[in-house]
């Protein structure tokens, strides 16, 4: 949750997608079914793709990954891996961005997770 507030106030990121945040179409419903919403998140980047790439190449502590299940952080481009022979009419069906960005939580601390997302952004 800190992860994704931080995101959210973010002025390089146009939209953080996860249950958690009030600003989450199906927060209401979430909530609701939930105790927690998890560690999983996606978020767009102001800039698209370029923005994107340049995002994963900073990132220290997160690592670059084709899947996403670990203890470790990773980050990953929809648009290389899940979502690569869709189309962008195809892409915005789906809700992603060419700047879209998903993150993984692992069990590092949130403040080090945080400070590596500024770094990277920065």
């Amino acid at each position: 949750m800190a992860v994704a507030s931080f995101l959210e106030g973010h002025p390089k990121v146009a939209r953080v997608h996860y249950p958690g945040l009030a600003s989450h179409p199906d927060h209401k419903l979430a909530k609701k079914q939930m105790r927690g919403f998890g560690s999983m998140l996606a978020f767009d980047l102001k800039g698209g793709l370029s923005a994107a790439r340049h995002f994963c190449d900073r990132v220290r502590l997160f690592l670059l990954a084709a899947s996403l299940g670990g203890v470790e952080s990773l980050v990953i481009l929809p648009i290389y891996s899940s979502h690569y022979n869709m189309s962008l009419e195809e892409l915005k069906l789906a809700g992603v961005e060419p700047g879209t960005v998903r993150v993984s939580m692992g069990l590092e601390d949130a403040e080090d997770l945080i400070a590596d997302l500024k770094q990277a952004l920065a």
